[in-house]
């Protein structure tokens, strides 16, 4: 990634799915600042989300308003707008969600993605980025890192979900896709990402902001979970490099298309360990409240390797643990009391880039 300045794109036409998301949205901005004609494929903004507002991206971007459960309607987009690249986003994102509306969340995950790459398949388009999670793995209690080709799986629809999804990809690609000499539709994996604009509830990074911000109580669950902690702009600039590789035609098919874009190990902290230096960064004193009960399962650990795509794709990630949570902080309070969003966006991506 360091070799990269992702010019690639520029002028390409790319679709966005989940662009109104955390992650869609901040993928959304780069590309736009590196001059893509970016077309996004979403939900509306949820209510209580800032990032994809905020950043105006609706008039930066071509934008969608579409469940992608609808096939219709989502292949007459990808027919007509022919993109050189699709990077898939959307998801049903948030663990606890699964417990209160488990439908939803598979039929979106899974129905949703089958959707994409049949949109991709009848379509002929070239490239595809396919996003999942790391929870995709059977989680066993291991103590070691999770690597692309281990067993798949998981205990929670969440988990499952995504899975499923991975699997789907893998049959989809095996039948249709696997064609060419050089890779050009890939499947990727992330780590527990953070950073500004994720506004979730249930996730512990927006939790705890809005605690400092409302001044309100403090409460986290599962404060010695380990978690591979890192910020936005690391799997993303993942994407975009797996993205510019196959678009250039530099990754082999012999090379399986399957991605970790992991933090390094040192990264790995524990709930207890984000809550205590996101409080340090805000730069106050906060009670933090340990809720015992909890209505839905959680791993204790989880951990993801990054060899095969600091191997074959130069990528690795840049920022450590302070840097992450650092910045995460400076976005937030950027946006709630200076209201200047773009401009730390830019300049956080920046930063990313010189590293």
């Amino acid at each position: 990634m360091r070799n990269s300045s992702l010019k690639t794109y520029k002028n390409l036409k790319v679709i966005v799915t989940g662009s109104t998301g955390f992650k869609g949205a901040w993928l959304c901005f780069w590309l736009y600042l590196i001059g893509a004609k970016v077309v996004g494929i979403s939900l509306k903004p949820e209510k209580n989300s800032i990032l994809f507002k905020k950043l105006l991206l609706q008039k930066k971007i071509k934008q969608f308003y579409l469940d992608i459960r609808n096939f219709k309607k989502l292949n007459q987009i990808i027919k007509k707008e022919k993109p050189d690249i699709i990077f898939h986003l959307a998801a049903q994102s948030v663990v606890s969600e699964s417990y209160i509306n488990p439908l939803p969340t598979m039929t979106t995950n899974v129905i949703g993605s089958a959707n994409i790459l049949e949109g991709v398949r009848v379509n002929k388009i070239k490239n595809l980025v396919y996003i999942t999670s790391d929870k995709c793995y059977l989680n066993d209690g291991r103590k070691k890192s999770y690597f692309e080709n281990d067993i798949l799986g998981g205990e929670d629809l969440y988990s499952a979900s995504k899975a499923c999804a991975e699997l789907t990809f893998e049959a989809y690609f095996k039948s249709f896709l696997l064609k060419n000499k050089k890779l050009s539709f890939a499947t990727t994996r992330a780590g527990n990402v953070i950073g500004g604009g994720d506004m979730k509830k249930d996730r512990i990074v927006p939790d705890v902001i809005k605690a400092l911000k409302n001044k309100t109580s403090l409460e986290i669950r599962n404060p010695n979970a380990t978690r591979p902690w890192q910020h936005v702009l690391e799997p993303v600039s993942g994407y975009l490099r797996l993205g510019e590789l196959m678009i250039n035609k530099k990754i082999s098919s012999s090379v399986k298309p399957n991605w970790n874009f992991g933090p390094n190990i040192i990264n790995n902290k524990t709930v207890l360990e984000v809550v205590k230096e996101i409080i340090s960064c805000w730069g106050i004193k906060k009670k933090i409240n340990i809720v015992k009960n909890k209505n839905f399962k959680e791993a204790k650990l989880l951990m993801i390797s990054n060899i095969k795509a600091k191997k074959e794709l130069n990528w690795s990630p840049s920022l450590n643990f302070n840097e992450t949570i650092k910045m995460t902080v400076e976005w937030y309070k950027k946006c709630f009391f200076e209201n200047n969003i773009e401009e730390i966006t830019t300049k956080q991506i920046e930063y990313f880039l010189n590293k």
